[in-house]
């Protein structure tokens, strides 16, 4: 099993990541539309920790943007390049990340990420960095509002409310499915807010969460147990003592 490293002057520190933060904000595309909704094909990626193993899975999800059936997928397996720490999650992920859609055979056109884009606190979460650093249009859809104060939305499907850092508008809380908690979309780069908005209800036809998040998040958590029954069978730590997989976290 190859395990991805750590690149080579990747940020060790709060201060180097948050330095890389500012360098790397000011290259968000904030102008573009995006690729039309259920056309071509849209990319889901998750990522899944085991913290005892000090190991990372990543899964990036193609699916055909009309149908939602899945073209293709990869999964990369690396070391936590990062410590947690709220708001520079983005450095923690992106490594595999990236290692996992250079392994796809096909481009992954719009890439949907489990987490956030401008609605961050530096306005740079994983979305935002990941599209910057590969080009792609990226789209943030988190589970939660991060820090960000919302209004509830209309009940029925499609209601949204803006997702506000006092006045600015920093992404929508979005009614994917009636009568349900709202997910919380932003713009991470060459894609538009509204676009984005579209997107999230293309892909929730039948659930709360898109379906590129479901399908990454399932196949991300079984890479993660396969690296690490792979690792365990090798003698590195005795299975009983290690924690549960777990997903990502929530704040990027």
């Amino acid at each position: 099993m190859r395990i991805v490293g750590v690149p080579a002057g990747w940020p060790a520190t709060e201060d180097e990541a948050r330095a890389v933060q500012d360098e790397l904000r000011g290259r968000v595309v904030l102008d573009e539309p995006g690729p039309p909704p259920g056309t071509g094909r849209v990319t889901g990626v998750d990522v899944a920790y085991d913290d005892a193993l000090d190991l990372v899975a990543a899964a990036a999800v193609v699916l055909d943007a009309a149908t939602l059936d899945v073209v293709a997928e990869a999964t990369a397996v690396g070391r936590v390049s990062f410590p947690y720490v709220p708001g520079l999650l983005a450095f923690r992920e992106i490594p595999t990340v990236r290692a996992a859609l250079d392994r796809l055979p096909c481009p992954p056109g719009l890439v949907v990420c489990d987490g956030y884009g401008l609605a961050h606190p530096r306005r740079f979460g994983l979305a935002s960095h990941l599209g910057v650093l590969t080009d792609l249009p990226t789209v943030g859809v988190a589970k939660n509002p991060f820090t960000f104060a919302y209004d509830d939305p209309e009940p029925a499907r499609g209601g949204w409310a803006p997702l506000l850092a006092g006045t600015e508008e920093v992404g929508r809380a979005v009614r994917t499915r009636d009568g349900v908690k709202p997910v919380f979309v932003s713009v991470g780069h060459r894609v538009g807010l509204d676009n984005a908005v579209a997107h999230t209800l293309a892909l929730t036809p039948r659930y709360r969460l898109p379906e590129t998040t479901r399908r990454a998040d399932a196949l991300c958590r079984r890479a993660l147990r396969e690296a690490a029954q792979g690792l365990t069978a090798d003698g590195d730590q005795d299975p009983a003592t290690r924690q549960a997989p777990t997903s990502r976290y929530s704040e990027s």
